[in-house]
Order: C-alpha cells, then structure tokens, then sequence
C-alpha cells in the first residue's frame, strides 16, 4: 500500500470521533452560556454575606476617620476633653 491511502485511512477513521465531539460541544453550549447567565445574575447566600461584611467594614472605616478628624479639629481649637 502507498503511504498516501494509509494517511486518508487513518484521516477517515479519526474524522468520527471529531465529528460526534464537535457535535456534542454544539448541542450542550447552549445549556453552559444559560447556566453562566443564570449564575452572573444571582447572588448566593455566601456572597450576599461577603458583601454585607465588606460594606460594614468600609463603613466602619469611613466613621472611625471622620472621628479622628473631629478630634483633630477639637484639639485644634482647643477644646478639651473630660475624659
């Protein structure tokens, strides 16, 4: 047998397999891009909670540099305080 038939043989009997798996990834892409939408638009319980802590602290921050602020004014001015 010549080398070239061999090769086209070999091509044919590989091409099946290819086809099946190009078909399968056609027909499941539309499931995996609506689970990913449906994924991006929820928010799971843990997530929601990472970001209610995130927000809390920021806060917390953002109140605790306004008093230092305050304080800093305060002592500017003169003001003493009790404690």
């Amino acid at each position: 047998m010549k080398p070239v038939p061999l090769l086209v043989l070999a091509g044919c009997l590989t091409l099946p397999g290819c086809v099946v798996h190009t078909a399968y990834d056609v027909a499941t892409e539309p499931v995996r891009v609506g689970s990913k939408v449906v994924d991006w638009s929820t928010t799971s319980q843990s997530e929601a909670d990472r970001n209610r802590g995130r927000k809390m602290r920021k806060e917390q921050a953002r109140q605790e540099k306004e008093a230092r602020r305050q304080a800093k004014r305060r002592r500017e001015q003169g003001y003493q305080s009790p404690y």
